[in-house]
Order: C-alpha cells, then structure tokens, then sequence
C-alpha cells in the first residue's frame, strides 16, 4: 500500500489533464443534462400509475387511489417537467430562451399525461394478449406481476408516447432501463399495434422504424432489425425496419430485415429463418432439412435429417 499512496497523486493528476481534452466523454456539465435515475425514478411512478392496485408505494399506510393518484402525479409533472427542461436544452432542440424551453417542456408534459388512460387501454389488451397467449400463465395478475415480456411492452408504450412528442434523450433512457432488466431491446420510436405479446421475452430487437400491426406475438430471440447500418448517421430519418402486418406470429430466433420487408398479415415465420424480402398474406416460413448431428465419446454415430425422421425425439 506504500507504493500506491506515494504514486496516486501523480496518477490522479494525470486523468485530471486527461479531462482538459474537450472531447465527449469529458464534458462536466452535471445539471444540464437528464439525470439518469430521476428518469427511472419517474419510470417506476408511472408503472404504478398505469397498475395502480399492483405496484402502489408501501410507504402509505392508508391506500387511497384518490390521495395516492395525485401525489404520485405531481411527482411525474414536476420531475419530469425538469428533466424536458434540460433535455430539450441539451440537445439544442429549441434555440429560444430559457422561457421558450420551459413553457414547450409544460405542453408535453400535459400532452403526455392526457395520453395515459389511451395507453392503459393499450396495455389492457396486451395483458389479455399475454395471458391467453401462454397456457402456462395461471392468472392475468401473474402475468402483471413477473412478466418481463409485459414490463417491457409497457414501458415501450410510455417511452413512444414521449417520443412521437419529440422529447429528446429520456424516450431511450427507458427503453435501455427496461433493456437492461429484461433483455428485450425496443427503440421507442418503433409504432407497436394493439394485442402484442412477446413471449419468454430474452433476445428480442425491434428496431426505431420497425411497424407492427395488431394481434402480433413473437418469441424470444427475434430480431426486426436493418439489412445494414454501414450508412451511419447518414441513414438517420430513413426506412430501415421491416413491417409486421396483422395476425402474425414470429417464432425463436428469426431474424426479418430491411425497410422494404413486409411480412403479410396472417403469416407464420418459424423459428431460426432470416428473412430480407417480403412475405404475402397467410404465408408459412420454415427452415427446409435441417440435419442433427450426433456425436458420442467423440465417435460421430450418425446424421439426421429432422423433417424425414422423428425417431431421435424422446420425452421426459
């Protein structure tokens, strides 16, 4: 420890001049830009606002829904009020004064709040979509409750909300909070119809200009990503995700691409394919003669094809 008290100093010099350089990662500006935590913290407000008897605050003794609305509402409207604030600030979006700033950041907060019982209906039906999608659900309170399919469906709906109001920054500081906590990737700025259900949830990419239709469900692992991001920032505004058309059901591991692609309503896409062009209506994709290989103590036995011959399945 000797060696290290005498020697820190001169290396914590050294990453202060580090800092001098002016580039992104060094900029200090604390207070003028979103607060990361806040924004969860108004996140987490908001999922009980739209479930207000599952995830209300247990710091109240006495639960009235009147009393506990209005605080919890408050609270949002101020917060986040503030954190549009800085962010319509920070990202240059309004080059009026402060006042301009702070009078546009009060119309999208109340915009946004008018917006919440459109989108509890929304979450309604994915709720009933979830539930009776999966045979292994026993309630729609269990689906509610541990669900991350359903956690991040929602926290999609409140993050598009925001971003169709061209609020910067805090739109994908939610969806990357609920890509952090269950593994599905949705950009807030993908438009997502009535009835969704992602199920097993883990994997899942859905792209910012991806269109889904109504009725929807997807498992894990699939991606509606672009054919190609070697354009950079020069594609930004353009087409780049496919569109999912009504009544579709997507299977693990698909992978559908590109702008142009459209999968026609009443499809069924199988697990593992990768599609880059359009699909009619009604349309069935599969993977064609898939081969299991099978190999004991490193002694290659035999090879099967698994549309030819089930034999090789067995149950427990």
């Amino acid at each position: 420890m000797a060696r290290i008290e005498q020697e820190l100093h001169g290396v914590i010099d050294s990453i202060l001049a580090d800092y001098r350089k002016s580039r992104t990662i060094d900029r200090m500006d604390l207070f003028s830009r979103p607060d990361k935590k806040t924004v969860i913290n108004i996140l987490e407000k908001l999922i009980r606002i739209i479930f207000p008897g599952y995830f209300k605050d247990e710091t109240y003794r006495i639960y009235s829904i009147e009393n506990n609305l209005t605080m919890v509402m408050e609270d949002v409207a101020y917060l986040l009020n503030k954190q549009i604030v800085v962010a319509l600030k920070y990202n240059k979006q309004d080059e009026g004064s402060e006042t301009s700033c702070e009078e546009k950041a009060e119309e999208i907060v109340l915009a946004f709040l008018r917006e919440i019982p459109t989108i509890r209906a929304y979450i309604e039906l994915d709720v009933h979509a979830t539930f009776e999608g999966d045979p292994a659900a026993a309630n729609e309170a269990e689906v509610i409750y541990s669900y991350p399919g359903l956690y991040a469906i929602t926290v999609h709906r409140l993050a598009h909300a925001l971003y169709k109001l061209n609020v910067p920054i805090i739109p994908r500081i939610m969806s990357e909070y609920a890509h952090s906590e269950t593994g599905v990737d949705i950009h807030p700025g993908a438009t997502i119809g009535k009835y969704f259900f992602i199920d097993h949830a883990t994997g899942v990419v859905i792209g910012e200009t991806t269109v889904i239709g109504e009725h929807v469900k997807i498992y894990q692992g699939v991606t509606l990503g672009a054919l190609s991001t070697r354009g950079g920032q020069s594609l930004r505004g353009k087409r780049r995700h496919p569109t999912i058309e009504d009544h579709v059901t997507i299977y693990s591991g698909a992978s559908i691409l590109g702008g142009e692609t459209v999968i026609g309503e009443g499809s069924t896409i199988g697990g593992n394919v990768f599609i880059t062009r359009s699909v009619a209506p009604g349309t069935q994709i599969s993977v064609k003669n898939q081969e299991l290989r099978i190999d004991q103590k490193g002694k290659h036995v035999k090879q099967i094809d698994m549309e030819e011959d089930d034999s090789w399945f067995y149950t427990i």
